[in-house]
């Protein structure tokens, strides 16, 4: 098994870990606030670990699992060891110093998934960047420029990208705005090459690049860019994630995910197809 997909593991542990809680708090009829007075906890801290966005203590889980009733030391033991499986320590756990606490619950997600389909207007998705796109990306803003920090977050950047090499790697479905690839992030010799990475990437089974031409302008998702993450198991549902300037929405709600779900179907039959897209990229490309 590949290093990605350790780390993707310990994220859908902890989900299945979370979403098991849940139903067995349901069936025993005990309400948030009861589970967080067992554990010495809030309700809000006993919703985080239904979602699975926080660690798990084993006494905790235990307590809980007494409370909804679970006694047979078998399946106690199954989900004690789903706590351990699920606190297991993520690659980006190192790079904490230059990774806010929102993203890191996204490279969780990320590495998890099955599948990725994303909508960007100005920049090319992480997953498909280069190096010197990601350089130019990080630094254009002016907020980060001490070169070791830059230099930091562009490894994590490349480091993400494993995940289009793993053993079972996602399915990805980047639908791009042209404005994104005409944007001059660092000149015209670099976005050439970011470019022919993109072209390159197009040729990977499990990889979708489709471009929103200029004049159309995604009218389906008027609010911006927006990430659907999919997943294997038949437990977790799909995640909507949006990232803003200085932190992220993560959208679980069936009603909520469903409308984005429809317009990334939307965006999907309106881009370019495969094919179109790799010629828009040669166009642009011999235009810089």
């Amino acid at each position: 098994m590949s290093t990605t997909q350790a780390g993707g593991g310990a994220t859908v542990r902890r989900l299945l870990l979370g979403s098991q809680l849940r139903r067995l708090r349901e069936a025993r009829g005990v309400s948030r606030e009861e589970a967080g007075y067992s554990i010495r906890a809030s309700e809000s801290k006993i919703s985080r670990m239904e979602l699975g966005r926080v660690g798990f203590k084993e006494r905790d889980v235990a307590d809980l699992l007494t409370l909804y009733g679970v006694e047979a030391e078998q399946e106690r033991a199954s989900v004690l060891g789903l706590v351990r499986a699920a606190n297991a320590t993520s690659w980006w756990h190192t790079y904490g110093d230059v990774l806010p606490g929102w993203f890191q619950t996204f490279l969780g997600l990320e590495e998890a998934a099955a599948e990725i389909r994303s909508y960007e207007v100005q920049f090319v998705h992480g997953l498909l960047q280069t190096a010197d796109y990601t350089r130019a990306v990080i630094t254009a803003g002016g907020h980060v420029t001490e070169p070791a920090e830059v230099e930091r977050r562009v490894e994590v950047r490349l480091r993400r990208q494993r995940v289009l090499t793993a053993e079972q790697p996602p399915r990805v479905v980047a639908v791009l705005d042209e404005a994104a690839l005409r944007r001059p992030w660092g000149g015209p010799e670099l976005m050439r090459a970011q470019i022919d990475r993109l072209l390159e990437l197009t040729d990977l089974p499990h990889v979708s690049i489709q471009v929103m031409p200029l004049g159309f302008g995604g009218l389906r998702a008027e609010g911006g860019a927006f990430t659907v993450l999919g997943f294997a198991e038949p437990d977790l549902a799909d995640v909507v994630y949006l990232e803003q300037f200085t932190t992220a929405l993560y959208l679980d709600k069936p009603a909520e995910v469903a409308e984005y779900v429809a317009a990334m179907d939307g965006l999907v039959a309106d881009g370019l197809s495969a094919e179109r897209s790799r010629e828009l990229l040669r166009s642009v490309r011999q235009e810089l």
